[in-house]
């Protein structure tokens, strides 16, 4: 796409401010799209894992229900700290060296024989890399390269991940099947490895290291490296804490979290698995979600440059609460119709809330939204670690899945609720934006 925002003729300095008739931002988002399908194999492997541990090593699913835990617990609390470093170091040295840690940690499992193995390599390792590029990832590098776009681009960065499970499923799902777990762990460490090339070589940290301006917007000098990483993501913690929106925002985030990696894609394969579905059919529905998270991810996006971000997050989590009410009467043998369509109505939804979620994010805490949207993204992931270990509990103690789909449902409906009430942000004369 050609940029038509015309951009002062020359930088602060004295050069020349390029007009490509190409902007590079479209470079940029894309090679971050082809990074984080990359780094999606990490998070379709967990659910596949259950089941085959189980077996082997006698594991309860509890207990490798806990690892998963410690995984999405510190992807999300890794989040608003990697933004920072981010700031501080720049995206592609961060993004690579998570990449590598995330290999690192997966091929380390070959080799494990204890439980605590499993949640030192693909609890801790795992989680702080995949953690380091996650979804503040996606939303530094919109924030620093679109002006015109943002809620379309969040869409198609968020819309990767599934795309990545889309990918990587089927193909993980035939190897554990077919070879075991390890061959799988070992192509989850490939995987990253291969991405890094990518990041390294076409991968740059602002417009101004090409003499560009943002798309759609007037160029902007590189701001000078921000020290104190760690300290900067608790001091705009702290000033968020303070405000109504980022609770509302963080408790809704948590229970969708709760909802799709915490319940569906660490027990949907488990679960129907239970219910006599092979392993490779679940993980093939698995991936159609991914199909259709797509589609639903990128609308979303569109969606959110045109309509109230409110009430879009209202809407998806009230349609997700009663699919998933639904589900425990879906579950069978083998796929019909139902369950198919089931499948697609959940895809459609399952991370729809991430735009509108991010663009309350930029309205409320402005040029802090990157590192508040990791704190955000944080109790995501909290409340997905919180139902990867309830939900394999539940299983061990009842003997099914049941009480954790309607738990969620119910859940579902308490965040649409929390999403209405988020109040507008303040202009200058008093009135909310928009009025």
């Amino acid at each position: 796409m050609a940029q038509t925002t015309e951009t002062p003729a020359r930088t602060p300095d004295g050069g020349p401010v390029r007009t490509p008739r190409f902007h590079r931002a479209w470079s940029v988002a894309a090679v971050t799209f082809v990074t984080i399908i990359g780094a999606a194999a990490f998070a379709s492997l967990p659910g596949l894992l259950i089941e085959p541990l189980h077996a082997e090593l006698h594991w309860s699913r509890g207990t490798i229900g806990f690892a998963v835990s410690v995984n999405l617990a510190l992807y999300g609390l890794t989040a608003p700290f990697a933004a920072a470093l981010m700031d501080r170091f720049g995206i592609r040295r961060v993004v690579a060296v998570a990449l590598a840690v995330i290999a690192l940690g997966s091929l380390l499992t070959v080799w494990m024989t204890a439980a605590w193995q499993l949640v030192l390599y693909w609890g801790i390792l795992v989680g702080l890399g995949s953690g380091s590029m996650a979804l503040a990832f996606a939303a530094t590098v919109t924030n620093r390269w679109f002006v015109a776009r943002r809620g379309l681009v969040t869409g198609v960065l968020t819309a990767a991940g599934a795309s990545g499970q889309l990918i990587f499923l089927p193909l993980l799902s035939w190897l554990v099947e077919r070879h075991g777990w390890r061959p799988a762990a070992v192509t989850v460490a490939l995987a990253a490895l291969a991405v890094v090339p990518f990041v390294w070589l076409l991968l740059r940290d602002h417009p101004a290291d090409v003499r560009l301006a943002p798309y759609g917007g007037e160029y902007v000098e590189k701001p000078a490296p921000v020290t104190g990483a760690a300290r900067r993501a608790v001091t705009v913690l702290l000033k968020a804490a303070r405000t109504g929106p980022f609770w509302l925002l963080a408790g809704s985030f948590a229970i969708c979290g709760a909802s799709t990696n915490g319940l569906i894609r660490t027990h949907f394969v488990p679960a129907a698995h239970d219910h006599g579905m092979p392993i490779t059919a679940a993980a093939g529905l698995l991936a159609v979600i991914g199909v259709f998270d797509v589609v639903g991810t990128v609308a979303s996006g569109w969606f959110t440059d045109r309509f109230s971000a409110r009430r879009l997050l209202a809407v998806y989590y009230a349609l997700r609460g009663i699919s998933l009410c639904f589900l425990p009467i879906l579950l069978a043998p083998s796929v019909h119709p139902p369950m198919l369509f089931f499948i697609v109505f959940y895809g459609l939804d399952w991370v729809a809330t991430v735009p509108p979620t991010m663009a309350l994010c930029r309205e409320h805490f402005g040029a802090d939204s990157a590192i508040v949207f990791g704190w955000v993204l944080a109790s995501h992931q909290v409340g997905a670690a919180v139902v990867a270990f309830a939900g394999g509990l539940a299983r061990d103690v009842f003997g099914t899945y049941d009480v954790v789909w309607y738990a969620s449902g119910a859940l579902c409906a308490a965040a649409a609720l929390m999403a209405l009430v988020v109040r507008r942000p303040r202009t200058e004369e008093g009135l909310p934006a928009g009025a």
